[in-house]
């Protein structure tokens, strides 16, 4: 298990977790966490991160995604395709998907990592998406002050909702019957059978991550020290707890054997782990603590198991054309790794579905190795000569 958090710095932590056996009477179990690495691969502050059973992703300000390798410890590449980076989000092992200011989002394959789709999602900024437990739809918000659906089989929006304010955050219940957009300091509870908001809770300050802790109960974190857990059914809340010196800027859940843990990352450059109760109105304990002596943006864990069971999203019933304005392809540019898009480049406009892979590989934001592109460039050396002897 290894806790990975970017920061305004530029660099990404990476801190190993050891367990401790559980704790003996009235002694509280305590967890250790040992600085394994620290990375700086971007050259502006990041922005976000997200993790599979095998890599960690870490989104920035300087428009690129960084892809590690935790298996091997190794960064992977890198992908270029949008401007900065505001999201990202693995389904399973097989798909990730970015959001960017430049109100694209795009689903890339993890395994070949070539950009299968990219869709202009928003007039503004993609402010944050999440996809539903099945894969099969995922929700966005942005600055033009809407929430989209995305129907994810085909790949195209599948309901707009204006709402008064622009929203920052949304996500999904566990069991996806329920997600919570989140405008400053106010959750709207919305149900998906009906899509109408079922209640609203204020917080305090600012919102800055929420995650659920169960179908009905919500962790909540923002401008202030504290976290609170809060009933959706009720809109009450259940308990609240110091957590930090300082604003907290994102959290962390899941689940283990015989654990339930939350991870906090806050601006005063700690990174907390706390064991959840079984009754969420009891505050959890705190398992262990270290200081990253950096301004902390974003959060992720990387669990060391076997592959997730969500290998893929749903396969599409009818794949559909690419557009104009979902995918273009640029020209490949000698000697990079990293392909950049051209802006007046033709369309691609082979039909093919989210999940397909194209016989050809996307040339504008894949990634290729430098060991296989140097392979291949003595390969042809090598045909040439060749056939020059020939020719004499």
């Amino acid at each position: 298990m290894e806790l990975v958090a970017g920061c305004y710095e530029q660099v990404l932590f990476g801190f190993a977790v050891h367990p401790e056996p559980e704790a003996c009477g009235d002694h509280e179990q305590q967890w250790t966490l040992v600085a394994d690495f620290t990375h700086h691969a971007h050259t502006a502050s990041l922005s976000a991160v997200a993790v599979n059973s095998r890599f960690v992703v870490t989104g920035s300000k300087d428009e690129t995604i960084h892809i590690y390798d935790m298996k091997k410890k190794i960064e992977h590449g890198a992908l270029v395709h949008h401007s900065t980076i505001t999201c990202l989000k693995f389904y399973g092992n097989r798909h990730l998907i970015s959001g960017a200011e430049d109100g694209l989002i795009c689903i890339w394959d993890a395994k070949k990592w070539e950009c299968l789709k990219s869709i202009k999602a928003h007039k503004g900024q993609v402010t944050f998406l999440s996809i539903h437990p099945s894969g099969k739809l995922a929700l966005s918000v942005g600055t033009d002050k809407t929430l989209r659906t995305w129907n994810l089989v085909e790949g195209r929006s599948a309901f707009i909702k204006n709402i008064k304010q622009n929203a920052h955050i949304v996500e999904w219940s566990p069991r996806g019957e329920q997600y919570v957009v989140i405008i400053q300091n106010k959750i709207d509870i919305y149900q998906l059978d009906t899509a109408s908001i079922s209640g609203t809770i204020t917080n305090e300050k600012r919102i800055s991550s929420v995650k659920f802790l169960s179908e009905s109960v919500l962790a909540v974190a923002g401008d202030e020290e504290v976290i609170r857990f809060f009933d959706c059914d009720s809109l009450v809340c259940l308990c609240e707890f110091k957590a930090h010196e300082n604003r907290v800027k994102d959290m962390f859940s899941f689940e283990i054997p015989e654990h339930h843990v939350i991870v906090s990352a806050s601006s005063d450059g700690f990174i907390k782990m706390w064991k959840l109760k079984q009754d969420k109105k009891v505050p959890p304990s705190l398992l262990c603590e270290i200081n990253t002596n950096a301004r902390l943006t974003c959060l992720g864990v990387w669990l060391d198991k076997v592959a997730d069971m969500k290998e893929s999203l749903p396969p599409a019933a009818e794949p559909s054309p690419v557009s104009k304005e979902q995918s273009k392809i640029g020209k490949k540019e000698p000697g990079d790794t990293v392909h950049k898009e051209e802006k007046r480049s033709k369309p691609n406009t082979k039909k093919r579905g989210l999940t397909g892979d194209s016989k050809k590989a996307t040339k504008e934001s894949g990634l290729i190795s430098t060991k296989k592109r140097k392979m291949v460039e003595m390969l042809e050396k090598k045909r040439k000569k060749k056939k020059i002897k020939t020719m004499q």
